[in-house]
């Protein structure tokens, strides 16, 4: 992991907030899901994202280097490939 030297206080709700700068490079939009990781003392973020990137389905999903593709696209790459 690598330190951003951002620091964020925590409100009396417990929530926290993630500067415009990161989410616009981690392509974080209002409303949208995250999800939470905890290892020993270390609480860790992610963009929720339970479909495909290309098309959407939530069928036969294969996480690839950290995106989501369906079975179906991954035949259609190797398809237009060859």
């Amino acid at each position: 992991m690598k330190s951003t030297g951002i620091v964020r206080k925590v409100d009396e709700l417990g929530r926290i907030v993630l500067p415009i700068e990161l989410r616009r490079t981690l392509d974080i939009a209002e409303r949208d899901a995250m999800e939470i990781f905890v290892s020993e003392d270390t609480i860790m973020l992610r963009k929720y994202q339970p479909a495909c990137v290309f098309c959407d389905s939530s069928k036969n999903i294969i996480s690839y280097k950290g995106k989501n593709v369906c079975a179906a696209c991954i035949a259609n790459l190797a398809a237009e490939r060859s």
